[in-house]
């Protein structure tokens, strides 16, 4: 399994802006094959960061989300929405164990 975790920013008054576009983003990148969970959310006390969630089930499905239309839109959205700051990383994980 794979892990993508992080953050982007956007300016705090453009978080109502890029709702419709972060909710298209999620709506379908969950809906692909190979996606076990994509979120995103917004940080109560930093107004403007978004904390990134996903997990892929292996590099051919993360490839496949990286090469589909709707991310390219949701980049392509980033300038207008003020979307400037961008950390994430790919973690590699083995089989999930309950805690």
């Amino acid at each position: 399994m794979l892990l993508i975790t992080g953050t982007i920013r956007l300016p705090a008054d453009r978080l109502d802006a890029a709702r419709p576009a972060m909710a298209a983003m999620i709506t379908a990148s969950r809906a692909e094959d190979g996606c076990l969970a994509y979120s995103y959310a917004e940080d109560v006390l930093e107004p403007g960061l978004i904390r990134v969630h996903e997990q892929w089930r292996d590099r051919a499905a993360l490839d496949r989300h990286f090469a589909a239309a709707h991310i390219h839109a949701w980049r392509a959205s980033w300038a207008e929405l003020g979307i400037g700051d961008r950390d994430l990383v790919l973690w590699e994980a083995g089989e999930p164990q309950r805690i």
